[in-house]
Formats: structure tokens, sequence, C-alpha cells
């Protein structure tokens, strides 16, 4: 029994005493430190505040937040994408989750809706793809198994294609209303951009916007169209002392898949420039963007090429001679009178974009500072009817698409967009979900747990190319789907039927007033 009373008075110790010896020792290590003050007087105290207060978003993320309250997007917003990505399925059961009582925008249906053998549709050729089929999902076991499978493409037909730069010597015709938005490789890793590439090509119809950080070997992997981005920086497309290389530009542009030129003025969660963590650029980054390797980068806030709307159209016009490609521009709005200068100074010269990217605040980037995300320029909503409005104001609006770009990852919200203006539509952060991001917030850290936002190569190791490529196909083409299953119910056989007077507003005492 001897032995039983030492083991009972060394673990009697090890509670009582063990507790208070490293109690004195943390106050011996923290009385002198000059930077916290909780550790001073509360060592043990302060440590487990800490703790608590580093692992409290994932707490709340799993744990407290409902469905609807996680920012920048929800469980539920989470679970829209992630299930037709998984198992091209986005039926609910029961009812809706969403809070009628506030205020918020609907899609006006019709008395007579439309059959879906009246819809104007190419679904001629299926697509080969591969989803989830769960077996068994209970509390402590789930186990489900991949299977192959066909898709209808839900593309518009060829006459319904959307053209953007008619004039131009190539015109871009676009039979998929939504695309992926700018996201640079750097930004993302070469697995991620390799997985959108293929998932998207094998989807068609659709486009891939490079983002600034210009075009690589992984966007051109899959047979997908692309929009080849250049913001201020010029990366990509730059000289070593910083100047435009048109001949690069040429070369690029001829490229087979890449059907137009982007410029960058703005972006909605950062209008000024983009800034890239020196630890992301990599040699093979670096050459790239013909950049120095491990140096942080941050882009200039403007183009150093104009300084006001005539030398702005006298720049777009020499990039559209040389590439022959439509040209854009993507912007964030402020109000309304910048945009009618915009408007009246293209009827004034008769020139300007082919095409206008109009980013919403409300928009997601790799890295950007809080006060620009969270205060300046418009959300989409306020946005696109702006943009819209003025371009019909001054008789431009015929001469130039509309694509907008925040948070239109359900195909409620892209019929409200094009409604209110827009012909397109751009994606960004519901294809990172579709590609494994859990919304770890770390894409400016380049320790992204998912290797989606990092180049870190063992971390990428993570990210299978092949799965999450049909991923992001399945996304799309539910998406797409959805779109047409809208515009049926509203009384439209074609989504680019959309148009002012398909959406609703309702206040939160019931006054509506359309759209």
């Amino acid at each position: 029994m001897e032995w039983l009373n030492f083991i009972l008075i060394a673990v009697v110790f090890l509670l009582i005493f063990a507790p208070l010896a490293f109690s004195i020792f943390l106050r011996m290590l923290d009385k002198n430190q000059q930077q916290h003050s909780i550790l001073r007087n509360f060592p043990l105290l302060g440590k487990a505040r800490y703790l608590i207060e580093k692992v409290g978003p994932e707490m709340r993320q799993y744990l407290f937040d409902d469905d609807h309250e996680g920012k920048p997007f929800s469980r539920e917003d989470y679970q829209h994408i992630v299930l037709p990505a998984k198992y091209q399925n986005n039926m609910i059961g029961f009812g809706s989750k969403r809070e009628f009582d506030s205020q918020g925008y609907y899609v006006k249906n019709a008395m007579f809706p439309k059959q879906r053998e009246e819809m104007r549709v190419d679904n001629s050729d299926l697509i080969e793809t591969k989803k989830y089929e769960i077996d068994e999902d209970g509390l402590f076991k789930r186990k489900e198994h991949r299977k192959k499978d066909t898709v209808k493409p839900w593309l518009l037909p060829e006459e319904d294609a959307v053209v953007i730069g008619p004039g131009c010597r190539e015109p871009f015709k676009v039979r998929g209303l939504i695309g992926m938005s700018g996201m640079s490789y750097g930004s993302l890793g070469e697995r991620a951009i390799t997985a959108l590439s293929k998932g998207l090509g094998m989807s068609h119809g659709t486009w891939m916007n490079t983002g600034e950080g210009g075009l690589s070997p992984y966007h051109l992997e899959g047979d997908v169209d692309i929009i080849m981005q250049v913001g201020p920086g010029l990366f990509g497309v730059r000289t070593k002392d910083g100047e435009l290389d048109w001949d690069e530009l040429k070369h690029k542009a001829d490229l087979k898949q890449v059907k137009a030129i982007e410029l960058k003025l703005g972006q909605g969660a950062k209008t000024r420039g983009g800034h890239l963590d020196g630890s992301k650029v990599s040699p093979k980054i670096a050459e790239i963007r013909r950049i120095e390797p491990y140096k942080t980068v941050d882009s200039p806030n403007r183009f150093n090429e104009f300084q006001d709307y005539q030398s702005m159209f006298a720049f777009i016009n020499q990039v559209r001679d040389v590439t022959g490609l439509p040209v854009g521009i993507k912007l964030v709005v402020g109000g309304e009178s910048e945009v009618e200068d915009l408007a009246e100074n293209m009827k004034i010269h008769e020139v300007g974009p082919d095409f206008i990217t109009v980013d919403g605040s409300e928009g997601g980037t790799g890295a950007t500072y809080q006060e620009l995300a969270d205060g300046v320029g418009l959300p989409i909503r306020a946005a696109v009817p702006i943009v819209d409005d003025m371009m019909r104001k001054h008789g431009v609006r015929d001469r130039v698409k509309i694509i907008a770009s925040g948070k239109m990852f359900t195909a409620d919200r892209v019929a409200m967009i094009l409604s209110m203006g827009a012909d397109l539509v751009n994606i960004a952060r519901a294809f990172m979900i579709t590609v494994g991001c859990i919304m770890a917030l770390r894409c400016h850290t380049n320790t992204c747990p998912v290797g989606v936002a990092t180049t870190d190569d063992e971390l990428q190791q993570g990210l299978v190319i092949e799965e999450k490529s049909y991923r992001v196909l399945n996304y799309l083409v539910t998406l797409r789907e959805g779109l047409y299953n809208v515009a049926a119910a509203s009384g439209l056989d074609s989504p680019t039927q959309f148009s002012q007077g398909h959406v609703v507003f309702k206040d939160e005492r019931g006054q509506t007033v359309e759209v």
C-alpha cells in the first residue's frame, strides 16, 4: 500500500503545487516585460485570455455564429457554393431561412412563366464530370463516393451570344454569362489557378480573368478564354524600368486563348494599387511578373500612362490597335458625377472602352487596408445602376458591355444584377471556395491552410487539381442552370432578357418599388 500512498501524494502535489509553481514561474517571467499589462498582473489569466482570443474566430465560425451571421460569407452562403460543387445539388427542404421581414431585393415572377422546352438554350453537347454521392451520413460516420456523370452546359445559343468589341479585329463572343473575376497567380498558388483553369475550360462558354499579376502558364492549363488584366504595375508586360513593353503585350495578346485586355483602374476592396508580400514573390512569380524575387511589391495607385479621359482613351485605342482585342476598364464607382463624366467624354470623343467591369466595395482581395475595404466605394447594387443609367443618358450604352463583380455567387443574385444593368457577371471568392477555401482569412500571409491562397509548396500539397477542377465545373453549370430557372420564373426565355423592372425592392414596412 506504500506505493499507492506515494502515488496519491504525488497526484495531490501535482494538482495543488504544480499550478502554483507554474504561476510563480510565469509571474517571474512576465513581471518585468512592458508590452502586456494583463500579463504583468495576472499571468495565468492573461495567457488564457490570449489563447481564447486566438481561437475565437474558429469558435465563432463553427460553434456560435448562426447560419447567417458569418462574414464576409455566412455558413449558408458557403453551403450554397460547396453543395453544388460537390454534389450538383442546390435543393433545399422545408423552407427558406431568409429574414423576409427585413428589407431586401426580390426577383419579380411572371403570371405565366416559361416552360423549360421554351427556353433559348444550347444543351446539345453534354459535359462529362465527376460528382459525389453520400452513402452514409451519421453522427460519427460519414461515407461518400465519387462517380462519373454527364451534365448539361446551359449555354446561350450562338445567335444570343454576348459580343464584346464587335468593331475590333477579334471580337470576344461569350455564351455563358458568368466568368471568373481577376485572381492573380501569386495571390493564389499554381495548383489553385490550374484547377480553376481546367474546371472553367471543361464548362465551356466562360472566361478567366488573370488578375493584375499577369498571364501565367497556369492560367493557360485549361481550354478557357482569358481576359488578360493589366494593372498600374504593368506586371507581365513591363520592362526592367517599369515601362510598358508593347512587344510583350502583343506577344501575349496573340495567344489563342487571350480574348480581351482589361485595364485595372480600381478594385472594390482596394481602390488604390495592389499589394503582394515579398514572401509570396518566388523566382517563378518574379519571372512572370517581371519583378525582383522576394521583394514586396505595391502597385502605383493609377497608371502613369494617362492622367485624364482624353489620354486614357488614347491609350485604350493604342492597346486596341496593337492587340486587335477588345479593351475594357475595371473601376469602382464612388458616385454619379464621375461616371457621368466618363460617359460624357465617351460621347464627345466618340471613343472609349469596349467593356466596363464594375467592382463593388463588398468584393474580396488577397490583401488590402481596412479603411479602403470598409469605407471607400459603393457596393455593387448601387454602382451598376449608376453606370447603366449614365451610359444610357449620354447615348453610349450600346458601345459598351458592363461586367458586374461583388458577391454574385447564387443564381438569384446574378439575375438581380443583370436586371439592374449588367450584361455579364464576374465571380472570384466563390470559385476559391470550390477549390478548397475554408475562409481562414489568411490570404495575405502566405499560410493558407488548404493551399489555395499560398505559393508554399508544402501547403499546396493539400490541393488535388483533378478533384477540385470538377468542383469548379459542377458549381458553374449548376449556377447557369439556376439562372435559367429564375429567367423562366420571370417569364423570360433567356437570362439575357433581364432588364430594369424585373427586380423589386421591399423595405422593412413592406412598401415596394421596382428597381
